[in-house]
């Protein structure tokens, strides 16, 4: 679906991350993991296009709609809590108005055999279609149905936005980013103002998504329950696990044994190389074995 292709990004002459690439699968739930400073927040930017890579490209070719809520705060509106978020349909809302504006236009005709009356007609049942396809019929029974899941009462339905707090604004802004339906969401810390019952929800809402999800979040249950594979960047690499974030962990462990069980014997092999070089560097009866070891430790990686 989505391609990201050997991106690097430079901060005041530091490398962020080099080289990274992967492939973002129609039905991924993907959890973003690393250090504070890794660049997980960068690379969602990225993703999205807020930002443009030093190196590399981010490859969409089918167009692939997407739906990022960021980490910083977000400004309130005047308008209600349903107000906004009935701006997530949009084209639901514009397809509504054309539909009442023909149905007005015809209901003031009685050329019915007419070529323009049954274009107009036509119209109409084009637009009905489009507005069926698009769950017209459902949006506001959709709209309340996120809004109490992610823990609003139907009192603060009416309630204007600028009057919320943060936390509750950024409620607004993910129920807005879920009704949209983006073929990918991307969600930067998401539960840090959300109680139980909402990550809970969220949790189930996002299991049963029909995109793609990439999480960044420090709830380790969160990203078990919500995720089927593991990315961490560290050290401006990134490592890609097939599994949630608990696996990952322990796959991690082995993985990181197995390194330094591998970086012990490369220098026990350094050390016996090393050993008989300087032993024998000088004995014309070993000269050949000197040479073939001295070009075997240059070879080696340290």
């Amino acid at each position: 679906m989505i391609t990201v292709s050997n991106i690097s990004v430079w901060f005041s002459g530091e490398a962020l991350f080099t080289g990274l690439s992967f492939i973002i699968n129609p039905r991924d739930r993907i959890g973003l993991v690393g250090k504070n400073g890794a660049g997980k927040s960068t690379l969602l930017k990225l993703i999205t296009r807020a930002m443009h890579p030093d190196e590399g490209e981010v490859l969409n070719p089918g167009s692939a709609s997407m739906g990022y809520l960021p980490q910083e705060m977000v400004a309130g509106s005047f308008v209600s809590v349903l107000e906004e978020v009935n701006k997530a349909f949009e084209e639901v809302n514009q397809i509504a108005l054309q539909i009442d504006k023909l149905n007005r236009v015809l209901a003031e005709r009685d050329d019915y055999e007419s070529v323009q009356y049954i274009r107009l007609t036509q119209q109409l049942t084009d637009y009905n279609e489009r507005y069926y396809l698009l769950g017209g019929k459902t949006c506001m029974a959709d709209a309340e149905k996120v809004l109490l899941g992610l823990g609003f009462d139907r009192e603060e339905f009416s309630r204007p936005v600028s009057t919320l707090s943060g936390g509750w604004r950024m409620r607004v802004e993910l129920a807005k980013l879920l009704l949209r339906k983006p073929d990918l969401i991307l969600l930067d810390e998401p539960t840090n103002h959300l109680d139980i019952l909402s990550i809970q929800w969220l949790e189930n809402y996002l299991k049963a998504y029909h995109g793609a999800v990439i999480l960044v979040s420090h709830d380790r249950a969160f990203l078990d329950n919500a995720t089927n594979r593991t990315i961490e960047l560290t050290m401006g690499r990134l490592y890609d696990y097939k599994c949630p974030y608990s696996e990952y962990v322990l796959q991690r462990e082995q993985v990181m044994s197995s390194q330094v069980a591998a970086f012990d014997n490369q220098q026990k092999e350094i050390k016996e190389i090393e050993d008989f070089i300087e032993r024998f560097r000088y004995k014309a009866t070993k000269a050949k074995q000197v040479q073939s070891r001295i070009k075997k430790l240059e070879k080696i990686e340290r």
